[in-house]
């Protein structure tokens, strides 16, 4: 019988030095299966895209407001201006955001959000006084940052009047030189934020002469010297303890709220 030729022999050289059969077809399975999926992702991208910017399946139809008391919902959507009919991807949320903030500094924080398909929301939060000031028969309306955010014709019911007097002289005007009007606000502010609940609804003002020397006049006429915005939460403790400790005092001092005092009857 005769031997393989040298054509057979260099065929059998080849099948051995190169993968197995059943490697061969699977290489070219998978490479079919990227392929496939390859065109897949390009028709799925291609369809979202549309879908997205270019079909009417996903275009602002509603604007909705959350979160308002003072403000309305038609004033917070006028200022938004949010552009109805346009893709609801290609609305500018960072935009809307600042506009509303700059625009209605009653705003004190804002969240623009899209709401798929067809709805954007503008969910805020308004600024909540905690001290007036009154000028004019007009009063000016200040939050617990201290930022005086509107002018209103009538106070809000149960805040307290700020009185900074600017017109004295000595320590007044030390004061005002050192820290500014606003820095005596912000300390004013501060001190509200450490009064105790029970004395807070009954404070009817808060009288600023400089930095260190802040007082309270509650509504029934009753005073508290509270020195600066230091030792907030120490001062707090120390006038809770002087009212149940002094009932009938007209005057208390919590300035040095280790040694607070109360005097009158």
């Amino acid at each position: 019988m005769a031997g393989p030729t040298a054509a057979e022999r260099g065929e059998r050289r080849r099948e051995a030095s190169g993968p197995p059969p059943v490697r061969r077809r699977f290489r070219r399975r998978h490479l079919r299966l990227i392929v496939i999926l390859a065109v897949a992702l390009v028709f799925l991208g291609s369809g979202a895209f549309w879908l997205l910017y270019g079909s009417d399946l996903a275009r602002v139809e509603r604007v909705s407001v959350s979160g308002t008391r003072v403000l309305t919902p038609g004033e917070v959507r006028g200022v938004a201006d949010v552009p109805v009919g346009d893709q609801l991807i290609a609305v500018d949320t960072d935009a809307i955001a600042s506009r509303l903030r700059e625009e209605l500094p009653r705003i004190g924080t804002v969240d623009v959000v899209r709401s798929w398909p067809h709805e954007i929301g503008l969910n805020i939060t308004e600024r909540t006084p905690v001290l007036v000031v009154e000028k004019g028969g007009e009063f000016t309306e200040i939050d617990r940052e201290g930022v005086r955010y509107a002018t209103v014709s009538r106070a809000p019911k149960s805040v307290p009047r700020l009185e900074l007097n600017t017109r004295r002289s000595g320590t007044t005007a030390a004061s005002l030189r050192r820290f500014g009007e606003g820095g005596l606000v912000r300390e004013a502010v501060r001190v509200t934020r450490e009064v105790p609940d029970a004395v807070a609804r009954t404070t009817r003002s808060v009288k600023v002469r400089s930095y260190d020397d802040i007082s309270l006049e509650l509504a029934d006429g009753r005073t508290v010297a509270w020195g600066s915005g230091e030792n907030g939460a120490a001062k707090g403790r120390a006038l809770s303890a002087l009212l149940k400790a002094a009932p009938e005092a007209r005057h208390f001092d919590v300035s040095v709220p280790t040694a607070p005092a109360s005097s009158g009857s």
